[in-house]
């Protein structure tokens, strides 16, 4: 039997799991998963990342909505634990990270040989747990979709949040001139420490007005590229600075609010809007999903990149971390460990 945090209804993820009314529970004595076939691989997770999606799907409000009970998933990292008998990438003891829609806040997790990623010498478990999705959402977004070039000028939205962090540094390894949206002098503040080019905090500064006073400074004529996963009020000011060609990454709706793009404009500027729903690359890419891995766990080990892991929690304090995504707590990644916190060595 193994420990795992099971969703039983949809609700308030940040009630403690230890009230009647809370969706979520920590179960001790949940069934570990069977190898399912020659090619199965089983992990002892040791981290696993909690994003936005998760809160979602708790609440009843993401797109995809599992049958209860289930095991919330997200990406993860562990140790192999045991192979099937047609293994031939992993053997017991191998590090490994991966991602699922279900299942890894648990203490272990079954997955095929083809799903799982060898973390490279150096890198450590919190870290590579962290990267699959944020740092996989940005780059699939910056380099397959926008195919962001040097020079060009890429403006974040929601840069200190997992997914804003990655598009940031991906953007900067590309070459790009980054702007950087945040709200709050700590906010602020890290992102300066990433070089960024330019970084507005909403809560002294209206975006259109600073944007438009660095772009001046800078002699550049608007935004090439805008990486989206807030919505509402301020990607209704940020169509204004976009260029004629421009692109928009339409990648979530942190603030509630859905915004309407106004097509007419998008017809005479050329602007081209691409969806990025990650996890469908899976059924209809993977290919793209390997690949896009597979470059950011080099870039890690080279050190192009770093994980930001803002909070750690254990299973047991799982709504604690909820609470974190809630309230915009957040610099970078929240995590969930499964083994002391003082033996994990990450990088904060």
């Amino acid at each position: 039997m193994m420990e795992a945090l099971v969703c039983g209804k949809t609700g308030d993820p940040t009630v403690s799991i230890t009230q009647e009314n809370s969706p979520i529970s920590l179960s001790t004595s949940y069934p570990i998963p069977l190898l399912n076939s020659p090619t199965a691989v089983r992990v002892a997770v040791r981290a696993t990342s909690l994003n936005y999606a998760n809160y979602l799907q708790v609440m009843g409000k993401y797109q995809e909505k599992p049958t209860f009970p289930f095991i919330p998933g997200s990406d993860y990292s562990g140790i192999v634990e045991s192979v099937g008998s047609k293994v031939s990438k992993f053997k017991v003891g191998d590090p490994v990270c991966s991602f699922a829609s279900l299942g890894s806040f648990a203490q272990f997790i079954v997955a095929d040989e083809t799903e799982l990623f060898i973390i490279p010498a150096g890198c450590d478990l919190a870290a590579a747990a962290a990267l699959p999705v944020a740092f996989g959402t940005s780059h699939v977004a910056l380099v397959h979709r926008a195919h962001l070039t040097s020079g060009q000028v890429l403006l974040v939205l929601g840069a200190a949040g997992g997914v804003g962090l990655s598009a940031v540094q991906i953007g900067k390894v590309c070459g790009a001139i980054v702007i950087a949206v945040a709200r709050g002098a700590e906010k602020v503040q890290f992102l300066k420490t990433l070089a960024v080019d330019h970084v507005v905090d909403l809560s002294r500064s209206n975006v259109i007005e600073s944007v438009k006073e660095f772009l001046k400074l800078r002699k550049l004529n608007g935004v090439d590229v805008l990486y989206d996963p807030v919505g509402g009020t301020v990607t209704k000011a940020s169509m204004k600075l976009l260029n004629w060609g421009a692109k928009i990454l339409v990648i979530g709706f942190a603030s509630g609010e859905v915004p309407a793009i106004p097509v007419n404009i998008a017809l005479v500027k050329n602007w081209t809007i691409h969806g990025l729903y990650w996890g469908s690359y899976k059924i209809n890419q993977p290919g793209v999903l390997e690949d896009s891995l597979k470059e950011l766990l080099s870039w890690l080990a080279k050190g192009l990149i770093t994980i930001r892991i803002s909070h750690t929690y254990s299973l047991s304090e799982a709504n604690q971390a909820f609470s974190a995504i809630r309230d915009r707590k957040v610099i970078g990644k929240v995590m969930v460990l499964l083994e002391d916190h003082t033996t994990m060595r990450c990088k904060l």
